[in-house]
Parts: C-alpha cells; sequence; structure tokens
C-alpha cells in the first residue's frame, strides 16, 4: 500500500497563518500536521508516499526532502493550478502505478489506529475503493455518505440542500435516530480510480470533485467498502480547531 496526501491549498480560513507556511505544515504539538500523517502512516507500514503540493511547495519540500529522515521514501507532484480534489489526485497516477493507496487530505489527524483498520477493512474484499466516515448529528456539515447491511456505499450527496435533505427523508435514507455519515476525507482505492478522475467535469463551484469519480464508480457497480471511524478524526480547518488540539495529540 502506498499513500497519496494531497497538500496543495493554502488554507485561507488559516488567515496569517499560511501567508508563509502551507496549511499542512502548521504545527501540532511541535510537529507539522503533514508530519503527524506521515509518521502515523509510517508506523502501520506504509512507507512510499507521495505529496500533492501547491502553494508555497518548497516549505515542504524543504522540510521533508525525500523521508530519509523519517525513514520513509516521499516524492513531490505540484499542482499548478487549485481546481479541486479530483484533479490534484490525478497527479499521483505515474506514482501509484499497479498499486493500491491511501489517499488522505494534508489537514486531516487520526490516530494511526484508524489507518490500521482501513487496511484491515481494505483487505476483507475485492473493493475497488474504501471510504471513512464519521458520525455527526448535523447533516450539513459535509458530504453524506449512506451504506447497506454490509456497510458498502450505496448512495452519496454532497453539500446537501434542504431540499435534498428533504427528498432524502422522504425516501427513507434519512431516518430520524439513526446514524447520519458523513465524509471523513480519507480513503483506499485501486488505479481504477483514475479512470473516473480523468473523466470529471467542473462541479458549480467551479472544481474537479473526488466525490463525483465515487459517484461514477457507483453508478458502475464498483464496490466501496465503508469504515466508520471510532476514535479521534480532526478536521484542521481553522485557527481555532488549531488551537484546540494543543495538548490533544
Amino acid at each position: 500500500m502506498k499513500a497519496v496526501i494531497l497538500a496543495a491549498g493554502k488554507g485561507t480560513r488559516m488567515g496569517e497563518l499560511t501567508d508563509e507556511t502551507p496549511k499542512p505544515m502548521l504545527p501540532v504539538e511541535g510537529r507539522p500536521i503533514l508530519e503527524h500523517i506521515i509518521t502515523g502512516l509510517r508506523d502501520v507500514g506504509v512507507f512510499e508516499f507521495c505529496v500533492v503540493t501547491g502553494w508555497k511547495a518548497e516549505v515542504i519540500e524543504d522540510y521533508f526532502g525525500d523521508g530519509t529522515d523519517l525513514q520513509v521514501s516521499i516524492k513531490y507532484v505540484c499542482q499548478l493550478v487549485q481546481d479541486g480534489t479530483g484533479k490534484a489526485s490525478e497527479l499521483a497516477k505515474e506514482f501509484v502505478g499497479d498499486s493500491s493507496f491511501l489517499l488522505t487530505y494534508g489537514d486531516i489527524l487520526v490516530k494511526a489506529d484508524t489507518y490500521q483498520q482501513m487496511l484491515g477493512r481494505w483487505a476483507e474484499g475485492e473493493f475497488s475503493g474504501l471510504v471513512t466516515v464519521t458520525g455527526s448529528e448535523d447533516v450539513t456539515k459535509g458530504g453524506l455518505f449512506f451504506f447497506d447491511q454490509e456497510f458498502r456505499l450505496q448512495h452519496l450527496v454532497e453539500k446537501p440542500s434542504e431540499d435534498q435533505l428533504a427528498d432524502l427523508r422522504a425516501s427513507g435514507l434519512l431516518k430520524l435516530g439513526e446514524p447520519v455519515w458523513y465524509n471523513a476525507g480519507i480513503y483506499c482505492f485501486n488505479p481504477v480510480i483514475f479512470e473516473y478522475t480523468a473523466q470529471l467535469s467542473k462541479s458549480p463551484r467551479g472544481e474537479y470533485e473526488l466525490t463525483d469519480a465515487l459517484e461514477a464508480m457507483l453508478s458502475e457497480e464498483h464496490i466501496l467498502a465503508g469504515l466508520a471511524i471510532a476514535g479521534r478524526w480532526v478536521d484542521v480547518r481553522d485557527p481555532e480547531v488549531l488551537r484546540e488540539l494543543e495538548g490533544d495529540c
């Protein structure tokens, strides 16, 4: 298993903190967010990394180099145009080759146990992909994922509108008192994913969305496993979250 980390964005919600530092390099407990991700994956047996850089790419590359200091191998590819997660992941196609790979955003923090659970779930079947989710009572937080009895992805809705939520309730997909699952931003894929990212069109937001590739895969009956993250999951989205993390890693 290889790993691809999307670390190209500036992180505008961080304000001045990212004027000279890419968001994945902001410190948590004295180490960059990105270092926590790399060492967590290394500790469960992942040693080959591709980091997709963009804003202030040199800061990341100068810090990690080829990964020797962390006992891993790191390659880099630069996303020159920030046009969405679908195209960012596609930049790692040559690095991935014929291997399966774990894909994560460079601002999502979990314990190493979560990566281990992902690898275990991946080994349970012949899956084209694996998506992770977290539970929430707020159905507006992000992409909603719906699963069958074997916790395989059946349907997804990215940032649902009120009308879409009403339709989901009417169809029985959203039920009062039952878990609501939303996208946790960490995946495993076979290289088949690149057949679908290559066909993406821009979303109404003007970006190529990875979730659109997932929808296309579902429409052609690819099996996408699900995994609910049981432990800590943190989207380091703004300075307040960053402050809250102090002493928690």
